[in-house]
C-alpha cells in the first residue's frame, strides 16, 4: 500500500488533476518541422503495435515495448546532427527510426535474420551503427554510459563541434557505472549529455525502493555538472531543450544531465505484464500519451489534417507490412562453423614473421642494428613512448600516470612530449575508462589503459569481458584498446597488489592476452598489441620490471613481434616445459643448475596459444610439465594440458604434470609467498617427470 501511494503522489505532484494533458509551447519552429517531429514520433508508435500483433501470432519471440515514452527518443534524435552518436536503450526504437533507418533492415536484426546488423548473432537493439551513429547497448545497463565518454573525449581531441547523448533508466542510474562515467565526463568536461528517462520502474522495482533523493537533478551539484528536469512525454519541450543543450555545449564542452519524466505503458518486456503497477498510475499517464497529445495540438493549431494524418499513416503501415512480408520470407542464418570462429577476431594482414638477431617471429625489424641494454620496465616504456610517437591517435589513461609517471614510472617523461590531451590521469573509475576506450575505438582512435595493478582490473571486468571482447563478433566493430596489467608475486604485496589473473579472461573468445618474460620480447610484443585492432591484455610482471639479471641488449628502433606465436627459450630433447612470464627464468635457471636437456617453450601469447609449438615439442620429449604462478585449480596450464593428453597422448612416456602456485589468496608475509608460489614445487616435480 505504501508502495502504491508513493507512486501516485510522484505522478500527482508532476500534473495537476487540472493539467494532466501537455502543454505545448512552439516557440518560433516552423509548420515544417512540427509536422517532421509528428511523423517521426508517429512511425515508432506504429511498428510498437504491430509488433505486439506479431507477438500474439508468435511470429515475433521478445519485444520491449516504449510505448508512452516515444517523445524523448524522437525529441532527442531530431535535436542532434546526423553524424553525432546516441547510445539509446531497449525502449528507444524512436533513435533508430529517427535516423532513417530502414523498417525492412530492423525487422531482419530482430528476427536474427543475416540481412540485419549482426548476422544473427544479437538480438532487438543490440547492436551499434557508425553508418547511422548510433551505438546500441548490452543487457548490462550501465555499461555504455563510459563509452559514450570515449566517443565524446574523441570529439574533444579531434575539435569536433559535436555532442554525444546517451541514455540511461532510473533503475540503471543505480549502477555503479553510472556514477563513474558522470564523474568522468565531468573531471574531464566532456561534451556528453547523460539522458535519464525516468519512468518511475526499474523493471517491477519501483522508484522509491531505487533511490532516496527527490529527483536526479540533485546529482548533478555533487558531480559539479549542470542538471535539468523536464517533461518527457511533451515532444516540444524535449526537442528545444536538448537542441538548446547540444548548440551550448558544442560551443562550450561540458557534460549536462537531463532528467526527462515519463512512463512505461506496458510492461518490461512483453511476458512480465503489468500487474506489479497500480491501475490508477495508467489513467493518469494515459492522458498524457506523447502521441496522441501532439497529434491534437497540431490538429488545433491547424498544421495538421485528418487527411494528412491517414496520409501519413498510409504511407507508414504500406512500409511496415511490406518490410514484414519481406523479411519473414528471407532465408534464416545458416550456422557455419568456420565463419562463426573466424569473426572472433578483426583479420589482420601481417608480412611473414622472420627470426631477427635474438628474436624469433619479427614482423617488422627495426631500422637499424643498434642496440643498447634494457631492463623490463626500460623496454615496455621505450615501446610505448616508440608507439605514441608512430600513432598520432593513440591515447593513455590510467591512474597517475602523467606528471608522476605511473607508479612504476613507465610513463614517466611523456606528458611532456605528447601533452595532456594524450596523457590522461583518471578519476579512480576503472570501467568508465575501459568503455572511454572503447569509445575512442568507436571513433577510430586507440587506446592504452594502465591498471595500476592487474588486481585491480575486477572493477572493470564487464567492460573488458562483455564489450571489447564481443565487439568485433557482435556488429564489426574493432575494440583497439590495449590493457596494460602489471601483475606478479614475490614483491610482499599481500592478496590485493599480487594476484595472477590472467586465467580470468582466458576463457573469454575475442580477447588476445600476452605475456612476454623478457626485454626484448616485451617492447616488440607491446607495439605489436598498440598496432592489433584486437583488445589485448598485455601482463608486465612486476618483479621482473627492474631485474636486473635480465637485462638484455634490445633493439633502439622501433619493431614489432608477432602475436600468437611461442618463443623457444631453450632447446632440448628429454622434456618439455610450458611456461611464460616468471616461470620461464625459474626454468631456465633450475635446468642449468641441474644441467637438464628440457626444451622450454615460452608460450607469450596466452590467448590464442601456440599449440602446434607445444605440440611439436612434446612430439619431441615425450614428457611434459606446464608451469605457471597463478594458481593451480582452473589455471591456463589445465587447458594446455588438457590438450596435450588429447592430441599427443601417443608420443608420451609419462603423465602430463602441471605446478602452479597455491590454491590461496597471495599472502603478505614473505615466507608464506615463497611458500605459496610453485617454484621449488617445481624442482621437485620436474626432476621426478625427468627420471619418471
Amino acid at each position: 500500500m505504501h508502495q502504491i501511494k508513493t507512486l501516485l503522489l510522484f505522478s500527482q505532484a508532476l500534473f495537476s488533476k487540472q493539467n494532466y494533458m501537455l502543454q505545448f509551447n512552439r516557440k518560433n519552429y516552423s509548420n515544417e518541422l512540427l509536422i517532421d517531429l509528428y511523423k517521426t514520433i508517429l512511425k515508432p508508435r506504429m511498428i510498437e503495435e504491430k509488433m505486439l500483433i506479431l507477438l500474439r501470432q508468435g511470429k515475433v519471440s521478445k519485444w520491449f515495448s516504449g510505448i508512452g515514452q516515444e517523445a524523448i527518443s524522437v525529441g532527442c534524435v531530431k535535436a542532434l546532427h546526423n553524424d553525432e552518436y546516441i547510445l539509446p536503450l531497449h525502449r528507444n526504437l524512436g533513435v533508430f527510426t529517427g535516423r532513417n533507418i530502414p523498417f525492412n533492415k530492423l525487422f531482419s536484426q530482430w528476427q536474427g535474420k543475416p540481412n540485419g546488423f549482426t548476422k544473427g548473432r544479437e538480438r532487438s537493439f543490440h547492436f551499434g551503427t557508425n553508418e547511422y551513429h548510433i551505438i546500441g547497448m548490452i543487457s548490462q545497463l550501465g555499461a555504455m554510459l563510459g563509452v559514450a565518454d570515449g566517443i565524446a573525449l574523441a570529439n574533444k581531441l579531434q575539435n569536433e563541434k559535436k555532442v554525444t547523448v546517451v541514455f540511461s533508466g532510473d533503475g540503471g542510474a543505480s549502477e555503479g557505472d553510472f556514477h563513474e562515467a558522470i564523474n568522468t565526463a565531468a573531471v574531464w568536461q566532456l561534451p556528453v549529455i547523460f539522458l535519464i528517462e525516468n519512468n518511475g520502474y526499474g523493471l517491477s522495482t519501483p522508484s522509491n525502493e531505487q533511490f532516496k533523493f527527490k529527483s536526479f537533478v540533485d546529482k548533478g551539484v555533487g558531480y559539479g555538472l549542470e542538471a535539468y528536469r523536464i517533461d518527457g512525454n511533451n515532444i516540444l519541450e524535449v526537442y528545444d531543450t536538448i537542441k538548446g543543450l547540444a548548440e551550448s555545449i558544442r560551443n562550450n564542452p561540458r557534460p549536462v544531465l537531463l532528467e526527462c519524466i515519463t512512463f512505461r505503458m506496458r510492461g518490461h518486456e512483453e511476458a512480465s505484464g503489468v500487474k506489479y503497477v497500480p491501475q490508477e498510475l495508467f489513467e493518469i499517464w494515459g492522458k498524457k500519451d506523447p502521441v496522441v497529445n501532439y497529434e491534437r495540438y497540431l490538429l488545433e493549431q491547424q498544421v495538421l489534417t485528418y487527411d494528412m494524418i491517414n496520409e501519413f499513416r498510409a504511407a507508414i503501415k504500406t512500409e511496415i507490412d511490406l518490410g514484414v512480408e519481406e523479411v519473414l520470407e528471407e532465408p534464416d542464418v545458416i550456422a557455419n562453423t568456420e565463419t562463426e570462429l573466424a569473426d572472433i577476431y578483426q583479420t589482420i594482414h601481417l608480412p611473414a614473421s622472420v627470426s631477427y638477431g635474438n628474436m624469433q617471429h619479427v614482423i617488422t625489424p627495426p631500422a637499424t642494428n643498434k642496440t643498447s641494454k634494457k631492463r623490463l620496465v626500460d623496454a615496455i616504456s621505450d615501446g610505448l613512448r616508440q608507439s605514441m610517437e608512430k600513432h598520432d591517435n593513440l591515447v593513455l589513461m590510467g591512474q597517475d600516470i602523467a606528471e608522476y609517471g605511473g607508479v612504476f614510472k613507465i610513463t614517466q617523461g611523456f606528458l611532456e612530449q605528447f601533452g595532456k590531451g594524450r596523457v590522461r590521469n583518471t578519476p579512480l573509475c576503472e570501467s568508465a575508462i575501459l568503455g572511454a576506450g572503447y569509445g575512442l575505438s568507436i571513433k577510430k582512435m586507440k587506446a592504452m589503459v594502465e591498471m595500476q595493478f592487474a588486481d585491480f582490473v575486477s572493477v572493470g571486468f564487464n567492460q573488458i569481458v562483455n564489450n571489447l571482447a564481443k565487439s568485433f563478433y557482435r556488429w564489426g566493430q574493432q575494440a583497439d584498446v590495449v590493457v596494460r596489467m602489471p601483475t606478479g608475486a614475490g614483491m610482499g604485496a599481500g592478496p590485493f597488489h599480487s594476484q595472477s589473473n590472467e586465467a580470468w579472461f582466458f576463457h573469454v573468445p575475442g580477447l588476445k592476452i600476452v605475456y612476454p618474460s623478457t626485454p626484448s620480447d616485451a617492447k616488440g610484443l607491446l607495439t605489436a598489441a598498440i598496432n592489433d585492432p584486437n583488445p589485448v591484455l598485455y601482463f608486465e610482471h612486476k618483479n621482473l620490471y627492474r631485474n636486473v639479471e635480465l637485462e638484455e641488449d634490445v633493439f633502439d628502433d622501433y619493431y614489432m613481434l608477432e602475436i600468437g606465436p611461442a618463443r623457444i627459450a631453450k632447446a632440448g630433447n628429454d622434456v618439455s616445459i610450458i611456461t611464460y612470464g616468471a616461470g620461464v627464468h625459474w626454468a631456465l635457471k633450475h635446468c642449468a643448475e641441474k644441467n637438464i636437456d628440457a626444451d622450454i617453450i615460452d608460450l607469450r601469447t596466452l590467448l590464442p596459444w601456440d599449440k602446434n609449438a607445444v605440440e611439436a615439442s612434446v612430439k619431441k620429449t615425450g614428457k611434459a610439465i606446464v608451469l605457471h604462478e597463478d594458481t593451480l585449480t582452473g589455471g591456463v596450464g589445465a587447458e594446455i594440458a588438457a590438450h596435450i593428453a588429447q592430441h599427443c597422448f601417443q608420443y608420451l612416456d609419462a603423465p602430463v604434470i602441471r605446478t602452479a602456485s597455491l590454491d590461496s589468496p597471495v599472502p603478505f608475509n614473505l615466507d608464506l609467498e615463497q611458500n605459496f608460489l610453485p617454484k621449488e614445487r617445481f624442482k621437485t616435480d620436474l626432476d621426478n617427470l625427468v627420471n619418471f
